[in-house]
């Protein structure tokens, strides 16, 4: 019985300071956009990050036979 004495502060002090984290994310805009992140995985920019163009060609810059020797 008597460890339910330490328990309920020790419980209450972790309670105070998981409300106060709770307001400091809120603040600092944590909470503001749930939708974007799920959302910008399906757009299609991989094209860009392969070195492809919008076509599904290889871009110009990627090509080895457009690039100078370097010998």
């Amino acid at each position: 019985m008597e460890v339910i004495y330490s328990l309920i502060p020790g419980m209450m002090f972790f309670g105070l300071i998981f409300l106060a984290v709770l307001i400091w994310a809120v603040k600092k805009g944590q909470y503001e956009d749930m939708e974007g992140n799920a959302n910008r995985i399906l757009m299609d920019d991989d094209e860009e990050m392969m070195g492809l163009a919008s076509d599904g060609k290889k871009s110009e810059a990627d090509n080895p036979e457009s690039k100078p020797n370097m010998r």
